[in-house]
């Protein structure tokens, strides 16, 4: 059996991996992957604790599967908007996106 450190600390590099693509990227559809894989380390972490703390319930199981849910529909909105974008710029890039306020 895995011990539950062995979990989490996949779990903390998923995160800061993820903080880390967030923060340099500069292109729209790197940053979405990003903050997948932060949503993904919480899915983690809400299997782990649940599979460690409350071996016989399934809470944290339907946590991240809710979670995965609304991962997946925040992926199909934000690339409606990427597309979109792109229809009006010609490119994904982040530092141009000011022109689409006016």
């Amino acid at each position: 059996m895995i011990h539950m450190e062995y979990y989490l600390i996949v779990s903390t590099i998923m995160m800061f991996v993820g903080i880390y693509g967030f923060v340099t990227r500069r292109n729209l559809l790197a940053m979405l992957i990003s903050v997948e894989l932060i949503l993904n380390s919480v899915d983690i972490n809400f299997v782990v604790f649940n599979r460690f703390l409350f071996p016989g319930q399934l809470e944290g199981f339907f946590f991240a599967l809710f979670a995965i849910g609304i991962s997946a529909a925040e992926t199909a909105v934000a690339i409606a908007i990427i597309i979109n974008i792109y229809r009006n710029l010609r490119h994904i890039q982040v530092k141009d996106l000011k022109k689409l306020k006016w």
